[in-house]
């Protein structure tokens, strides 16, 4: 046992029983003792060693640190008066006074909360031992409670004493930025780079002038810092690669065919930094590794803009020369795997992340993906519900899941999961999370009018906001969630009122260019959807100057974007309206040759269906069902499918396939569509199923009582039949 370690020894007996223990080891020991006993819980053993410890050590030269050891076990039993009166009688002139009000601050501000007290910890210390050190303690403490103005104060007194501080000249410009005083902040580095020759702060500038989207000043910085002869010494090269990484960052934004030489710059000198430190800085060995393995993500996350994924894939590998346990950078490099379509690579990386880490979220929600993607369902699903087991308010997944057991055609399934989240707290069903989630879900259940309710719950909220106002533009531009721009069924059917169907788009376009308003893009891609939204809202007026004016947007983003599936399917919406087929065809056909991805898999589903349509005006039957039975194949509840399908058997006259299709339709709109009801109701009647028809017939009355031409064309006629 510890405790029987030996004290000091007679000088005899060294000879026999070798060295002892210091009396500073004898006590380092003794104190971490306690320290592992407290964390473990077991306080009353920790306070008999710490009482025999004080016992031992009084008087010597080691009292002081253990006085203030001690402080720490009085404060997890609870006993924070006791705590506060030790701290407070150490006295200005003992060695540990300087740790002791800094800790006596820290009880004030986490245990008591008491702001003032905190502070005035501080102010004591700067009276008691005046200088350049307790002046930046102070000037950090009030940075800490979010008083930058007062800092600054305290910082330029410091400065004054010790003008050659380099952290100290950054943490004045930290607090002009935290002030938001940024011209100062801008000033003050500028004049401070001026004076002293303080070539480091370029990159706290630079910073700041990127967050200011001074994009221009910034690179004219940057620049200048590296505008230098070769350096050998460690620090200056380490300031050379923030500036290197800075600059690239500036690239990005308006000159990214130099983004890649710029970091190629960076992860050379790196490399000579890393060759250097294990000699000259070993300590610093673990965060230099760590910033070469940054520069090479920082290189993954450029090729994964421009989609070149296999140099991506490089990239995100040489991390692990650097960081060979990296659990994120693994996720990203299984997650670019499903998006090139390497299943199987994509599932090895997921097993390893959920050896080292079991309940890794994020990877078994990767690879409930990845089981989907390879067809198995109920893996997939079985997953999901593993997680939201755990975890049932934790609304990402379930915005998967049901998006999952949609394309599986079990949508059924998911009210449990909604009552399962509403046990955990009174609180869900305010959550936006929970509202957006029930909002998709009343979407595809064919409920437009619940789905927007819901919607807009969270459409003020930072997570789901955006997401929230998108599907609420969708919704409002077709309620009905018809095929934009399809022909096939026009004239199939009875149609609404035109003048009433007329006023309410007007009213739908309306509302959703209100809605945009809210929308406030805070990425390039969201940027991006802003214009394809604006763009919809005009295509949806059908006036024809609008129109134009948005095919000319949607070929503008198409040109900057190449192979955008939202924006060629827009480009193709938008063909059709003005009818020029051809061209909308072209594009059609460009997605239909597009490999299929999760994030993608809504608009290629509407190009398919739309190209389907066009094939079915020119009676390409045979084409139109090989496009549809792919809807089908990832999305088991894509109704539409099912109708086009129905409509291709009912013009072929075989009447029973006709019922099939029209009936999965029927089914998997939840009988909200009266027009398949009408069609299932009319092949029932082709197909001598009068019954069935009549039944058809009484669904689509009761909720439509005065659909035109269903009971005179169909109910009627099937009584008549069925009558002797």
């Amino acid at each position: 046992m510890v405790i029987k370690l030996p004290a000091l020894k007679k000088e005899e007996g060294r000879k026999f029983l070798g060295p002892s223990l210091q009396t500073s080891q004898r006590a380092s020991i003794l104190l971490e003792l306690v320290e592992a006993l407290r964390l473990n819980g077991e306080l009353h053993e920790a306070t008999k060693v710490m009482q025999d410890t004080i016992n031992e050590f009084g008087g010597t030269p080691e009292e002081n640190r253990i006085t203030i050891a001690n402080v720490d076990l009085v404060l997890s039993k609870g006993n924070v008066d006791v705590a506060l009166n030790v701290l407070r009688n150490i006295s200005p002139k003992q060695s540990c006074y300087m740790e002791a009000r800094e800790k006596m601050a820290n009880v004030y501000l986490q245990t008591l909360r008491d702001r003032r007290l905190y502070i005035r910890c501080y102010r004591e210390l700067c009276e008691h031992l005046p200088g350049p050190h307790t002046s930046l303690l102070l000037g950090d403490a009030l940075m800490s409670i979010l008083e930058p103005e007062k800092a600054l104060e305290v910082y330029d007194e410091a400065y004054r004493q010790n003008p050659h501080d380099a952290s100290l000249a950054s943490r004045i410009g930290q607090a002009y930025v935290k002030a938001h005083q940024y011209t100062e902040a801008i000033e003050y580095y500028e004049a401070a780079q001026k004076i002293n020759g303080q070539d480091f702060l370029c990159c706290d500038l630079a910073e700041l002038l990127l967050k200011l989207r001074k994009i221009n000043k910034a690179e004219k910085v940057l620049k200048q810092a590296l505008e230098h002869d070769i350096v050998q010494d460690i620090p200056s090269m380490m300031n050379d690669v923030k500036c290197l990484l800075l600059l690239a960052k500036v690239y990005e934004s308006h000159k990214k065919e130099a983004v890649i030489e710029t970091l190629n710059k960076a992860l050379d000198l790196q490399s000579r930094i890393l060759k250097r430190v294990p000699l000259e800085q070993p300590e610093m060995i673990p965060s230099q590794k760590q910033l070469a393995a940054s520069i090479c993500i920082q290189f993954a996350e450029h090729y994964l803009a421009e989609k070149e994924y296999d140099k991506a894939v490089r990239s995100y590998k040489d991390v692990f020369s650097y960081m060979p346990t990296d659990n994120k950078v693994m996720l990203e490099l299984a997650q670019l795997y499903l998006l090139q379509g390497h299943l199987d690579l994509c599932e090895q990386h997921c097993a390893i992340l959920l050896q080292t880490e079991q309940n890794h979220e994020t990877a078994s929600v990767l690879m409930a993906d990845l089981m989907f993607r390879k067809q198995k369902h109920e893996a997939a699903i079985n997953l999901y519900h593993q997680v939201l087991e755990k975890v049932p308010d934790n609304f990402l997944v379930l915005n998967k899941l049901i998006d999952l057991l949609r394309r599986s055609g079990k949508l059924e399934d998911i009210p449990a999961f909604f009552e399962l989240a509403k046990k955990v707290s009174s609180r869900v069903p305010l959550e936006p999370g929970f509202n957006y989630c029930r909002g998709i879900y009343c979407w595809h259940i064919g409920q437009p009018n619940e789905a927007l309710k819901f919607l807009n719950k969270a459409r003020k909220d930072s997570t789901w906001g955006q997401s929230a106002i998108y599907h609420m533009v969708q919704i409002c531009l077709n309620p009905d969630n018809e095929v934009v721009g399809g022909e096939a069924f026009e004239n199939q059917g009875a149609e609404s009122n035109y003048t009433e169907k007329k006023e309410l788009e007007q009213q739908g376009v309306s509302t959703a260019e209100k809605l945009l308003r809210e929308f406030y893009p805070n990425s390039a891609s969201s940027q991006t959807q802003l214009r394809l939204l604006q763009g919809l809202c005009r295509l949806a007026t059908k006036e024809k100057a609008n129109m134009e004016a948005a095919l000319g947007s949607f070929i503008q983003i198409a040109q900057a974007e190449k192979d955008s599936v939202p924006a060629l399917l827009a480009l193709a919406q938008a063909y059709v309206f003005l009818k020029q087929i051809p061209k909308a065809r072209m594009q059609l056909k460009r997605l239909a040759k597009a490999p299929w991805v999760l994030s993608e898999a809504e608009d290629l589903e509407k190009s398919w269906l739309l190209l389907a349509d066009i094939y079915c005006q020119g009676s390409k039957f045979d084409l139109a069902l090989e496009l549809l039975r792919r809807c089908v194949q990832y999305n088991k509840s894509c109704y539409k499918a099912y109708e086009y399908m129905g409509f291709i058997m009912e013009k072929e006259q075989s009447y029973k396939d006709a019922v099939t299709n029209y009936k999965l339709a029927w089914k998997y709109s939840h009988h909200a569509n009266p027009a398949i009801g009408f069609r299932l109701a009319f092949n029932y009647l082709k197909d001598k199923k009068f019954v069935e028809a009549i039944e058809i017939c009484h669904d689509v009355l009761r909720e439509h009582p005065n659909y035109p031409k269903i009971r005179e064309e169909i109910l009627e006629k099937a009584r008549r039949s069925l009558r002797p």
